[in-house]
């Protein structure tokens, strides 16, 4: 998808405060040193662009395209996605420190969240095909009516995660801590794949 170059692709300031841009692509380009607070990105393309080192701070990011991003060292404090394409980005990648964002109508296949410390995180009627959550803590988080299928779990905190809603994923209790976390009677073959058994 092409979109035209707009003046504030750039981005020669240091620092931007509730600035909203709209239409703008990085798509390939490397961008470095940036602070974003309160920002807005609405329809802007950051497909296989790399943007490590910078923060995002209450920032927003609508219908936006971020595959292939590269985070790595970014700031992503209080990150809120709403219908964009995220395939492939490696959220594990990012600073630990004060890390959470959440997610809406979202397509985050083959992304990662390894190792990650995200509790309390909303997925939201989005895609999580083969995202890896191999050692993440996740307790408390929800994920309502997402598309999990083949997502990896692994030495995971999934402790009070909501799953009722979700489907297609594949948990091994033995393998991860499920302490007072929530699932569908539909969603019990998930749990109980590896043993063989028949659920009617």
């Amino acid at each position: 998808m092409y979109l035209p170059e707009h003046p504030i692709a750039h981005m020669e300031q240091l620092a931007y405060e509730k600035v909203t841009f709209e239409k703008t692509s990085w798509a390939g380009k490397t961008i470095k040193g940036k602070e974003l607070l309160g920002c807005v990105f609405e329809k802007c393309d950051f497909s296989n662009s790399n943007f490590s080192g910078n923060k995002f701070i209450d920032c927003t990011f609508q219908g936006c395209n971020l595959s292939g991003m590269k985070i790595n060292q970014c700031t992503l404090l209080n990150a809120r996605f709403i219908d964009c394409k995220i395939l492939g980005v490696k959220f594990n990648e990012c600073k630990e420190l004060l890390f959470s964002v959440s997610f809406e109508a979202c397509i985050l296949d083959y992304s990662s969240f390894m190792g990650r410390k995200m509790v309390q995180t909303k997925f939201i009627k989005s895609s999580l095909k083969e995202v890896n959550f191999i050692q993440a803590n996740l307790a408390g988080s929800v994920f309502d009516q997402c598309d999990m299928t083949a997502a990896f779990f692994n030495e995971t905190d999934l402790a009070g995660v909501n799953f009722v809603t979700a489907y297609n994923y594949s948990i091994d209790p033995e393998l991860n801590k499920l302490k007072k976390a929530s699932f569908s009677e539909q969603g019990l073959a998930g749990l109980l794949g590896k043993y063989g058994i028949n659920i009617v």
